[in-house]
């Protein structure tokens, strides 16, 4: 297992691991307000990637014998310090963590959040915040284990 800086030949399998993603939180979804569109992967692509390059980011790949496996974005949040009392530090944060369905629980996912965490910590960040959807119990678990706590808790309720 390798983990590489992305490069742009790697562009179709970045996004067909982001459609694996959002395919599986539709699954979780007991509200069905998740959706996957037609459209869904050129523009969550272009989205995160556009928050990377906006936010000092990076993107690392796990390649497994020539196969992308996973995928972890990663941006620096900058302190607003006017209306942000508590984030005076820059602050890493986690958009994406996806590693392929058919290679999970084998350390890959590992392997990327220490990559991504080595680049924080290289930018002087105090911390890392990653979102992760409430249903989502096999990833809550993985951050968890990675020594990730509760910080912020949205509650919701279908009305």
């Amino acid at each position: 297992m390798e983990i590489i800086e992305y490069e742009e030949k790697y562009i179709d399998d970045v996004k067909n691991l982001l459609e694996e993603l959002q395919k599986y939180i539709v699954e979780l979804d007991p509200y069905h307000f998740n959706i996957l569109t037609d459209d869904y992967r050129e523009k969550i692509y272009l989205k995160d990637m556009e928050e990377v390059h906006n936010n000092q980011g990076k993107v690392y790949l796990a390649k497994d014998n020539e196969v992308i496996v996973g995928l972890i974005m990663g941006i620096i949040r900058k302190p607003v310090k006017e209306f942000d009392y508590e984030r005076l530090n820059n602050a890493g944060e986690v958009i994406e963590l996806i590693v392929t369905k058919k290679i999970r629980s084998k350390g890959v996912g590992s392997l990327l959040l220490k990559k991504m965490e080595e680049y924080f910590q290289s930018q002087n960040c105090k911390t890392i915040n990653i979102e992760v959807f409430g249903y989502n119990d096999i990833g809550k678990n993985f951050y968890s284990k990675e020594g990730y706590h509760n910080r912020l808790i949205t509650v919701s309720k279908k009305i």
